[in-house]
């Protein structure tokens, strides 16, 4: 960050009272900036028992704000996640789709719907994001992070060019133990605080419940895909993801589930990566979504889960916005409903992403 392109700017920091948004702050403040902060509540639906984060998270954010000397103001985008956010989560479930929420919520919520109720005041909206905005031949691109455990581009990817425009990720330059070093040495009140694991906003809700509330249950059966065997009983097939082989439950395990019959609600199991049904190496990817315009072609890499592996391919046009995905390398779990995210060849540029048909 350049302190003579930022002063005359009007910054907005999305504080979570995360320490990576805490250290966005402290960044701003080491250039002598006190930029405005929001925090983003959206509490989980008429479910008391389930808000067990938020407010630890807000009075985190509140502390940090306060040693910056940063306005703070709470924005209640509660609406906008549950009818928007959630309802893509479900619909996918439902249909048998694996669908991100994470990746949607950037765009609907952070830079979405926060720009609509307070956003559009600002220049620039900044985010504990572990990514970076390049210029490129007169462009803005979104480019990868140096840690290639943290990098968050994948979560990102299916933002807007205009909110790229406005985006600024003051950490994304950093690896994750350098940025808790600066929130030690700077005694942040969160310096310790552990990451995040569960969905975007959501906090430590577990994504079954989260599924099982609006969704429910529906019971069927587990067979084992090489015998025909019935080896169990499920609840209902959005409970599992392909290529999934923790948390299973399945008796005579380890277990892999490699197929799914959505009109038979049957899930099917596998001991082993069965190389004709857990991988592909070609596979298709529909609607693509460019970030800035720019179109992929020739040599890409790619991922389709937040893993730090990139995957060579060569991409082949179907039409507009759709591509046959040729990888280099056998693909494990790749399901329909995934967001394949698409790099150069280099993975650093990031043109955005595409969901997975097969």
């Amino acid at each position: 960050m350049n302190t003579s392109e930022l002063k005359d700017k009007r910054i907005a920091v999305l504080l979570s009272g995360g320490v990576d948004s805490s250290v966005v702050v402290h960044e701003f403040a080491q250039l002598g900036l006190h930029p405005d902060c929001f925090y983003i509540k959206i509490g989980p639906e008429e479910q008391e028992e389930w808000d067990c984060s938020s407010e630890e998270d807000l009075e985190m954010a509140t502390a940090v704000s306060h040693k910056y000397g940063c306005r703070l103001e709470v924005v209640d985008c509660h609406r906008e996640y549950w009818d928007q956010v959630t309802k893509y989560t479900m619909d996918k479930v439902k249909a048998g789709l694996t669908p991100n929420p994470d990746v949607m919520c950037n765009r609907i919520i952070k830079f979405g719907a926060f720009h609509e109720k307070r956003g559009h005041d600002y220049d620039l909206i900044a985010t504990g994001h572990y990514a970076q905005t390049e210029m490129i031949d007169g462009k803005k691109w979104l480019t990868t992070s140096p840690d290639p455990v943290k990098d968050q581009t994948d979560f990102l990817a299916q933002i807007y060019d205009w909110q790229l425009q406005k985006a600024i990720f003051p950490i994304g330059h950093y690896v994750k133990d350098e940025v808790r070093q600066i929130a030690e040495r700077e005694h942040l009140v969160n310096a310790k605080r552990k990451d995040s694991q569960g969905i975007c906003f959501l906090g430590k809700i577990n994504y079954t419940d989260y599924i099982k509330m609006y969704v429910g249950e529906q019971p069927g059966d587990v067979i084992e895909l090489e015998t025909g065997k019935l080896i169990g009983r499920h609840n209902g097939h959005w409970f599992y993801t392909i290529g999934q082989r923790k948390g299973l439950g399945f008796g005579g395990g380890p277990w892999f589930i490699v197929k799914k019959d959505i009109e038979k609600n049957i899930l099917y199991v596998s001991h082993g990566y069965d190389p004709e049904t857990a991988y592909k190496q070609d596979f298709p990817i529909h609607g693509f979504h460019s970030i800035n315009g720019e179109m992929p072609s020739g040599q890409v890499t790619f991922k389709i889960r937040h893993t730090p592996e990139f995957h060579r391919a060569t991409l082949e046009p179907l039409d507009d916005t759709c591509f046959m995905v040729h990888s280099e390398d056998m693909i494990h779990g790749v399901a329909p409903g995934q967001f394949c995210v698409i790099y150069d060849s280099d993975h650093h540029r990031c043109y955005g992403s595409a969901e997975i048909t097969v």
